[in-house]
This record gives structure tokens, sequence and C-alpha cells, in this order.
């Protein structure tokens, strides 16, 4: 088995721009951490303003003849991709255990997962479809056609390094898009070898460049001015998200936005409460709870809270905090001191409001930002961290009386991207899709995110539709060409 030396030896560092490894312009770098023992991993090229307007030049000039690229050789190109991905899935799993901290049987899940995307569209690439019709006055065939929207910049975060880069750049690819990848940097080697199996796969020069920066707005920001730039698409805070699409304005860019959530997970009187606390584990802890679609507020009828509760704890306590790579590691540290102090002072905040800590509540000693998993009961309404994403292994538990009280404090939030429900009524389950705010709803479940399904959310949870036959629409523009019928000419 590959060591880690081993393996960051093979990763690439540089920047990949019009189809070359290089170095920042002025030779610059940023150190990459390993968040269980804040030792640096590796140092990457740190791109700058000019090298971001090199990597748009490269994405610019390939354009127009990867637009003419046939449908069959870009799906090729991804399945090659994912062959690879999945060839390599060890390297991958430990380049994100290692640079991001999850435990290895989670990476090696998101390799699977962010692969998929990959095979995905691969096979939407040759199924984009127009349309010819007749006019109803029968003068003109109207002809509709699919053309892709240019240029896109991705800017993805830190917590699915590779699964949040593969749902961007695969239906960019098969739609006929060029690209600028702007990986966080706090977790840019996934990207780096990613990009490295690209290459290896036979994406041309210049349709992929890849810019990791410790200086994220100035280097990105010219681009978003620039209007050779036809798309943005972002996944991180609603904060960051808002900025980007007020510099978007200017150039009236294509947006797509996967931003914050809050989920609620409401169980139910009915609810068979096995199933739920199981569903509440994978969607709590699910990356160690630093995940957007994470279950953020649990709210529990107070027939069966005291049930769901006790069960639910015990197995919050059974997780064993460790590094990634150790055999009995459950959950990994946060990804920096930053993310760990907010989630400490998010606790600290609600014991202040009047919650009371059943399991947990306080950071674990060092080296490494770990934090011990928590579970808050007799959380009142109008504590803070009811309203703010939690992004850590934190449960806040509150109860409700009746159907329309948790549809209520569900909906009591400006975010909306997921929602999870356990109940054994289906009328119930119905009424719930109509009425929570929410893009997309477990029912029953605790994991809703499919690479075949629409991945998005409502409110202030973003714009757009990632994954899914939805997914490739995010990265074309329709075209309509009226055709006037000679036969009819009068």
């Amino acid at each position: 088995m590959t060591t880690e030396s081993e393996l960051l030896a093979t990763i690439p560092t540089g920047l990949y721009i019009d189809g070359r490894w290089r170095d920042a312009s002025n030779g610059a770098t940023f150190d990459v951490t390993d968040p269980a023992t804040e030792q640096v991993l590796a140092r990457v090229a740190d791109a700058t303003v000019q090298d971001g307007q090199d990597a748009l030049d490269a994405a610019d000039r390939a354009r127009r003849s990867w637009e003419r690229t046939s449908p069959r050789e870009r799906s090729e190109i991804l399945r090659r991709a994912f062959e690879l991905v999945t060839e390599r899935a060890e390297e991958f799993a430990l380049t994100m255990t290692i640079e991001m901290g999850k435990p290895l049987a989670e990476s090696r899940g998101e390799v699977a997962y962010g692969a998929e995307f990959l095979r995905w569209f691969s096979e939407e690439a040759p199924r984009i479809a127009g349309r010819y019709a007749t006019a109803p006055d029968g003068r003109n065939r109207l002809l509709v056609v699919k053309r892709p929207v240019g240029p896109c910049l991705f800017i993805t975060p830190w917590n699915f390094p590779l699964a949040m880069a593969t749902r961007k750049i695969a239906p960019a690819i098969a739609a006929g898009c060029t690209m600028v990848l702007k990986p966080a940097a706090l977790t840019p080697l996934t990207a780096l070898l990613l990009t490295q199996v690209f290459e290896e796969a036979g994406l041309p020069a210049g349709v992929l460049n890849v810019i990791p920066t410790s200086h994220a707005g100035a280097v990105t920001g010219p681009l978003i001015k620039d209007s050779r730039l036809r798309k943005l698409s972002f996944t991180g805070s609603t904060e960051v998200g808002r900025r980007l699409i007020a510099d978007s304005a200017d150039q009236v860019l294509r947006v797509s936005m996967e931003l914050g959530g809050n989920a609620p997970f409401l169980v139910f009187e009915d609810a068979d409460i096995p199933a739920a606390v199981d569903g509440a584990i994978a969607a709590k802890m699910r990356n160690g709870g630093e995940a957007c679609v994470a279950a953020n507020r649990f709210i529990v009828h107070e027939s069966v809270a005291e049930e769901f509760t006790t069960a639910f704890t015990a197995r919050m306590a059974a997780f064993h905090p460790a590094r990634g790579t150790e055999p009995a590691s459950t959950i990994g540290p946060m990804v920096d001191a930053a993310t760990r102090d907010k989630i400490a002072s998010l606790v600290d905040g609600a014991v202040r409001d009047g919650a009371r800590v059943a399991l947990g509540g306080a950071a674990l000693p060092g080296p490494g930002y770990f934090y011990q998993p928590t579970v808050l009961v007799d959380v009142p309404d109008g504590a803070g961290i009811l309203d703010e994403e939690i992004f850590g292994p934190v449960a806040p538990i509150t109860t409700f009386r009746d159907e329309e009280e948790a549809i209520r404090l569900a909906n009591a939030t400006s975010f909306g991207l997921v929602s999870f429900a356990f109940t054994r009524d289906l009328d119930r389950a119905l009424r719930l899709a109509e009425e929570l705010d929410t893009g997309m709803l477990g029912i029953n479940a605790g994991v809703v995110s499919n690479p075949a399904a629409p991945f998005g959310g409502v409110k202030q949870s973003g714009l757009g539709r990632e994954g899914g036959i939805e997914g490739i629409d995010e990265y074309l523009e329709t075209r309509y060409v009226g055709i006037a019928d000679p036969s009819r000419r009068d």
C-alpha cells in the first residue's frame, strides 16, 4: 500500500494552465496542513492575479475547438476519467483524509460518490437534445438547439474536495465548456490529483485550468469582471455567495450557487425510532458534520423525545475521534482552528441561552482541531445555535406538539437546502413535500445526495441545480433558429 510520503511525492503542486504544470508567476507557494497533526503536508503554487488571467486566456483560446468536439469524444474522456479515479481510489481517499481530516472509510465513500458524477455525465453528453417543430401558422420551421454557455469559473469548498470538483467539471465537459477551477486553499491536493487524472484521460489543453491560491478574492475578482467569462459556479457560504452574485451582475453572468444550509430533522410521533436514530446519525455525522446537508436542528415530537434522545445520545457517544488514517477513527478533526472555535462558540452560546449539554460540549486537546461529538437538549426557541449552520458534530434537540408546529419550526430559517422527516404516515409525508421550504427532502432517509438527482436549495441556500438530468442544463444556452418554409412563400 502506498505510504503518505510516497503519495505526496506523486501529487503535482503547481498550477495547471493550458495543459502545462507550472509555478506561480512570482514563485510564491502556500502550505497545506494536516488538520489532525497540524504538520505541513505540501507547499502548493500560490496563483497570482496574472496567473488567473493566464488561465482564463487559455480557456478562451480552447473554447471554440472544444465546443466543436463531438459529444461522444467528450463522453469517452469522462468515462476514462471515471475509470482512472476508480482505479486510484485509495490514493484519492488517503489524499482527502490527510488534507481534510475525514476517516478513510468516509473518504472512500466520497471517491465512489465523486467518481459517479464523471460516469453519470459521460452518459449525459451524447443525450443533449433540442427540438424541431412547425410554427403554428405553418410558415416557419422552429429549430431549438442547446449550445455550451462558454468559459466557466468554478470555486469549490474544502469539505468534499473531490465530489465538489467532479460535480462541476463533469457537466461542463459534457456540455462542451472550458473552465478555470479555483480549489479551496485548505484542500487543493485532491483537485490537483484529479487534474492529473484528466490529463491522463486525454482532456485537451486549455479545457481545464486549475489555479490554487491563498488570495481567492484578489485572483477570482478580475475573472468575474472579464467579459469572456460566461458562467460562475460556487459552493460555499451564503455570505460569500451573496458577494459573488453581486460581483457577477456587471457581466450578467450565469450563476450556480450552492450555499449554506440549516437542515431540520423532524421525528414524528409515529416514526420508527430505531430507524430515525440511524437516519439522524447519518444526517448529522457524515463528514463529521462538516456538510451543508448535515442535519442542523433536531425537531422531535414531545411524546417520543426522551426515547429518541436517549438512543441518539448513546450512538453519538460511541464515536471515536482520531486521525482519519487510524483504524479506530470514526470522526476526524475539524478542518482548521477557526472552524473548531466557531463550533465551540455556538455551543457556549446555546448553553447561555438555556440549553443543557447531554454529551460532549468541548474541544479536545491538540495536536489537531478535534471537537467532541455533542448533544444539546432543552434548547429554547430563539437560541442562536438554531439560526446558524453549525458545520460540526453538534446536535441541538428541540420538541414540538403537532404537525403544524413542526412545519413552522422547520421553515423558521432563511435557508432551504435540505430537510429530513421520519414518519410512517404517507399522507403526512406528501404534505411535508408540499409545505416545507426546501430544495431536497429525505423521507425516512438520512442521506439524499445522489449524482442522478438534482442537488440544490431554495431561499438563501442557492440558485440552480447540480447532478441529475438538470445538472447539464446549467452549462447550456438555448438557441432558437427560425427557418422559412420555401413552399409557403406568398
